[in-house]
């Protein structure tokens, strides 16, 4: 049994899963899921897991190059913003619609509890050498 890091079964054999150049959006309960992509569904009430605490526990684990959010994030959800953009200096924007659109390419989608708009990323997995 692991004693640290991501301790959920199916998230933790998902990511083990995942390759360079791989897609994972971690999304808010709102966001549509596209037909295709392996789901984990963490969501267990309005808020519970946040996406942050969620988009934390990835990064630790997850060697990134590249993070795609939603356009209307900056207007709509500063605080999901300022996270995004703390996480991702080069954080890329496109309009929500677009972000779905791209969601459908994902390899994992990861739902977290988020009940604020537009907390949605899509995370290009990178490689650690």
């Amino acid at each position: 049994m692991k004693k640290h890091g991501i301790l959920n079964r199916g998230l933790s054999g998902a990511l083990a899963d995942l390759g360079h150049g791989d897609g994972v959006l971690v999304c808010d309960v709102g966001m549509p899921i596209p037909d295709g992509p392996h789901v984990v569904d963490l969501a267990f009430r309005a808020g519970v897991p946040s996406f942050a605490e969620v988009l934390e526990g990835l990064l630790d684990e997850l060697v990134v190059e590249g993070a795609t959010a939603a356009t209307e994030v900056r207007e709509a959800n500063p605080a999901a913003a300022g996270l995004l953009d703390g996480c991702f200096p080069a954080l890329s924007l496109v309009p929500h619609e677009r972000l779905k659109e791209l969601s459908a390419g994902a390899r994992l989608v990861v739902r977290t509890g988020e009940a604020r708009p537009y907390a949605n990323v899509l995370l290009r997995c990178g490689v650690f050498f």
